[in-house]
């Protein structure tokens, strides 16, 4: 009988014995021969590995006199232009290697942190490194000394099935390990990220995810990892029963990928795309309403290489259906250099299938310092896959009160083109402004473009 069937069996068994019997009457200890049903020595198994993180980092503080003119305009000293302060965070981590001490969490739980403490199961302390990162599927592989630590074994996440029961174990709201129960809501969610930068493939469940829950563990009956709890969707900040959790099969591949290379290698189409919508498919004249339309191929691609054209419908990849930009952005992300895949696309009406080998992605993230001095300040990434509106640079942070701050961009804006010249990744921009003191940077805002000088 299959274990998850016969627990719940059991359990409504229970419930029914109580029902039936006086209300004052104590829960049976035993239904039968059979012991009552308990996830307690599941969790007993598991929990160990599972850690609680306190970040802490110093962040600087708007001047309480405004902007960089201001401050000069009345002659104030540059320690009068604002401050810096320390915070702290707290998060969850997953232990999945106790011989060499490496722990999986999300990226958003350690980025910029100063110091990384990182809480055993029995209370001991000790501090963590980060070995690598991937914003792009919020992932982030820490280490501490491999002393008596507790691993817990990665399960299969392509295996999960809509219904399956499992469990979530973290530290919500830094009350410390905290475990909770429901059932793989839906599989293969994506557009949960507003900025659309991330590559998604979100498991969903109804296991309560509360703040500090992100990077602990989701585990199935067999005592596996198989996601890392990630992100809510909630108007209050608070559990509403839809969590997300990034499968281990993205997480494993990232970790294995920082440990052997120091860094995530991934496979690159070389494709600008746009999401085809019933309404889009309609001003195309396309019966397909769905898929990724390619508006631009980068010569000497592996998109030129297969064939693919501008105006093509890419429809599906590996078997697998591509509904929007997302989809493909996430498919292509997911794979590395020299993979081969097979895309199945619409042109003038039919189905047509070719195989792409995917070349390697160029530089994925960048400092401003490393790129031009007037963008100090300021952090930026590749789009992955071309992203929501096309491909560009997405500024993904900017200092208050920074070089890049002063000149006036904002975090979630996206270059799209310096000089005049479009930029589609890093090393575009990289490259335009080294052969130039002066940039003129057209920044997409919201629904609008702007251009910013930068010096």
């Amino acid at each position: 009988m299959n274990p998850a069937y016969r627990f719940y069996r059991l359990l409504f068994s229970a419930i029914l014995l109580v029902l039936a019997g006086n209300a004052s009457a104590q829960l049976p200890v035993k239904i039968g021969d059979e012991d009552m049903p308990s996830l307690a020595p599941l969790v007993e198994r598991v929990e160990p590995a599972v850690v609680n993180i306190r970040v802490s980092q110093t962040i600087r503080t708007r001047s309480p006199y405004g902007d960089e003119m201001f401050r000069r305009f009345f002659g104030l000293p540059p320690d009068m232009g604002g401050g810096t302060q320390e915070v702290a965070s707290a998060g969850s981590g997953v232990i999945v290697d106790a011989e060499k001490g490496y722990i999986l969490t999300n990226n958003h739980v350690v980025e910029n942190a100063d110091e990384i403490e990182v809480f055993l199961y029995n209370e001991e302390s000790l501090e963590a490194e980060v070995v690598g990162t991937d914003p792009a599927t919020d992932i982030a592989v820490l280490k501490v000394k491999p002393d008596n630590l507790t691993e817990i074994p990665i399960g299969d996440s392509e295996e999960l099935r809509v219904g399956d029961f499992v469990i979530a174990i973290g530290n919500p709201f830094g009350l410390g390990h905290t475990v909770t129960s429901g059932i793989v809501s839906a599989l293969g969610r994506s557009g949960i990220s507003p900025d659309g930068r991330g590559l998604e493939d979100f498991i969903q469940t109804d296991a309560s995810i509360n703040p500090g829950n992100s990077g602990g563990a989701l585990v199935n009956l067999r005592g596996e990892l198989v996601g890392i709890n990630s992100a809510i969707l909630s108007s209050t900040g608070g559990n509403i029963g839809i969590g997300f959790a990034v499968p281990t099969s993205i997480a494993k591949n990232v970790m294995n990928q920082i440990l052997e290379f120091g860094e995530v290698r991934r496979g690159l189409l070389g494709v600008t795309i746009q999401t085809v919508n019933p309404e889009t498919a309609k001003a195309l004249g396309s019966e397909v309403k769905h898929g990724a339309l390619v508006s631009d191929v980068s010569p000497g691609s592996a998109a030129e290489e297969a064939g693919l054209r501008v105006d093509d419908i890419i429809v599906a990849v590996d078997g697998e259906r591509i509904d929007d930009n997302q989809d493909l952005a996430t498919a292509i992300g997911l794979k590395g250099p020299g993979d081969r895949v097979k895309i199945e696309y619409m042109r003038d009406g039919e189905r047509q299938t070719t195989t792409a080998t995917l070349q390697q992605a160029m530089a994925m993230q960048s400092s401003g310092e490393q790129i031009h001095p007037g963008l100090a300040g300021a952090s930026f990434a590749t789009r992955t896959g071309g992203g929501r509106g096309g491909a560009g640079v997405d500024v993904t942070d900017v200092q208050a009160n920074s070089p890049a701050a002063q000149r006036g961009l904002r975090p979630g804006d996206v270059i799209i083109a310096a000089n005049r010249v479009k930029v589609n990744n890093l090393d575009d921009l990289k490259e335009i402004a080294e052969r130039s003191d002066i940039i003129f940077l057209l920044v997409r805002r919201d629904d609008r473009q702007i251009l910013l000088q930068i010096r």
